[in-house]
């Protein structure tokens, strides 16, 4: 068990840290300091009073990044009750049966998303408030069994915002304090949060997370220094995943950070404006987004036939490469101590130039089912092409190793593993076995330092014609660094692999292309790219998809969903 009280974690942050910045909607002008954020938690907790939250009792959210969904959070977890967060990009439908699933009795969401949402279909939440003001949105009466009123008979609006803060400045007469921070008494064992997951296996299933696990996560980045107190964050990933959720925002309050929250979709023009406005002290990301930024600002750069020509000469090369890194260390921010990669491998030769220009990155490795993290190394001591090493509270076996290239399944068990799937027996015991390892899915292997490489997924990889184990990822990662692809997709039909490409049409239309000539620069893409992979590895077709891939929000294609795109080879 973590030593450290995940509820403590917080108490102690608004104690400590209360007059300083805690979170700002980024493009706002209002920063509220950590004592305003106490002060909000508090009212929350007094309109939970008047729900007859108990503890233990689930609460849903969904909405966007935001300091009010942070503050719905912290006030859910501080009070006792379980907090169900919903990825904003969930269908309705998937909505609805979460909140029913999970039995949530109260939802917070932001208006756009509640104006997608059917009332009806929410069966067991009594009343849904809204993220812009925390203001009642609808009451509905629930009744038992037994046919009695779950909450009493009183008016609406003892749950409106006015009756709330009347409350609270009769509880509070002379003030709100720093003493008046006093968190519910709640064991590590006990369970903060369901997840549920939105995976590449099209099964959603709601991970019950203890505080223990979620301890364990930040104990390590307060410990290792990955986040130190009063840094500036920048909180893009999804904070209904458990990737952004545990660092840049639990881990980042439990420290004193500024959080600076971006709502909008985070466009690789729109991070560059946030890295160069609130200059973060580190950046974590999934790979995409560095690809991205990489692809369009480093790679034409370095194709140009001079520079070319320059990094071919000793010496000449250095002083090119310096210039690279500069420029992208200033294109996030200038002052980041370190980036951090997760959510999928990064792709091979973006590493490779990360790695020769000397850019300070790391690449970590977890999964929902642990909270997330499994394995993390910092930057300065980051092996190439691993995700870090083994994180002390979590131990990693591999199973059915290769004898001769040791990859098997990972399997792990420690203090960040989840408690099962919520109301989901026989999932929970398909994912353990019998002395408590964990299969996560994930073929890889595990040096004698404990550093972890990952080769893809063990439900995508292919067995090739003569046994040869093959990974689709791999093959895609190649294909992703040709002319004119933005994505790819590799699968196999009948014995053979085939390509799915969505195109780069920025490019396409940039160059004037034709489909009949991007069908002529895909064919030579093929060509490449089988000269360069193994013979059992070849593609025998690429056909061109019009849309970018469906995926999770670790960016993880949802292979299942294009599984049939090339039935019949066609």
């Amino acid at each position: 068990m973590i030593e450290q009280n995940f509820i403590r974690l917080f108490e102690d942050a608004f104690r400590k840290y209360w007059d300083l910045p805690a979170y700002s909607n980024y493009g706002e002008d209002v920063t509220l300091t950590y004592a305003d954020v106490a002060s909000k938690v508090a009212k929350l907790h007094l309109l939970f009073e008047q729900c007859q939250i108990k503890k233990g009792d689930r609460i849903a959210l969904i909405g966007r990044n935001n300091a009010n969904w942070a503050i719905a959070y912290i006030g859910t977890v501080t009070y006792g009750a379980i907090i169900v967060p919903i990825l904003q990009d969930f269908n309705a439908n998937d909505v609805h049966h979460i909140t029913n699933h999970s039995e949530a009795r109260l939802l917070f969401a932001s208006d756009s998303n509640w104006e997608n949402l059917e009332e009806e279909k929410l069966t067991t939440v009594e009343a849904v408030f809204s993220l812009t003001n925390f203001n009642l949105l609808t009451y509905v009466r629930r009744t038992d069994a037994e046919g009695n009123e779950l909450l009493p008979p009183f008016d609406e609006s003892q749950l409106k915002h006015d009756f709330i803060n009347s409350l609270f400045k009769a509880k509070f007469p002379h003030g709100f304090f720093r003493d008046h921070v006093r968190y519910i008494d709640k064991d590590n064992k006990e369970l903060v949060s369901y997840n549920y997951t939105s995976g590449t296996t099209g099964f959603s299933k709601g991970v019950m997370t203890s505080g223990n696990a979620l301890a364990g996560n930040i104990t390590f980045a307060i410990g290792t220094g990955i986040i130190k107190e009063g840094y500036r964050m920048i909180s893009f990933l999804p904070l209904a995943h458990s990737y952004g959720c545990a660092f840049e925002f639990l881990s980042a309050t439990c420290l004193g950070c500024h959080i600076h929250f971006i709502g909008k979709t985070p466009s690789p023009k729109i991070l560059l404006g946030a890295f160069s406005q609130v200059r973060p002290h580190v950046i974590f990301l999934v790979p995409l987004i560095i690809e991205k930024i990489y692809k369009k600002q480093i790679q034409p750069m370095i194709a140009k036939p001079t520079i070319r020509w320059v990094l071919r000469i000793p010496f000449l090369d250095q002083t090119i490469l310096n210039t690279i890194r500069k420029r992208l260390i200033n294109a996030f921010g200038g002052e980041f101590m370190q980036l951090v990669c997760g959510g999928a491998p990064l792709n091979a030769e973006v590493e490779d130039f990360l790695q020769k220009i000397k850019f300070p990155y790391t690449v970590g490795y977890g999964m929902t089912e642990c909270a997330p993290l499994i394995s993390f190394s910092p930057a300065d001591q980051f092996i190439p092409k691993s995700s870090g090493k083994v994180i002390p509270v979590m131990e990693v076996k591999i199973q059915d190793a290769d004898s001769i290239t040791g990859i098997g399944e990972i399997c792990v068990r420690g203090e960040n593993v989840m408690d099962g799937y919520y109301k989901n027996q026989e999932a929970t015991d398909s994912i353990f076995d019998k002395e408590g390892w964990l299969h996560t899915g994930d073929l890889g292997m595990v040096d004698a330092d404990g550093n972890v490489f990952i080769r893809g997924r063990s439900k995508s990889m292919i067995l090739g014609a003569s046994g040869q184990n093959i990974y689709p990822e791999e093959i895609e990662a190649k294909l992703n660094n040709m002319p004119f692809v933005m994505e790819s997709l590799v699968i196999e039909n009948q014995g053979r692999l085939y390509a799915l490409v969505y195109p780069d049409y920025e490019a396409v239309d940039m160059e004037k292309l034709d489909q009949a000539q991007l069908e002529k620069v895909m064919e030579e893409n093929r060509l490449a790219l089988n000269n360069i992979v193994a013979s059992y590895e070849s593609v025998a077709k690429i056909k061109l998809y019009p849309n970018e891939f469906e995926k999770t929000p670790k960016k993880s294609i949802k292979r299942y969903l294009y599984a049939t795109a090339f039935s019949n080879g066609q």
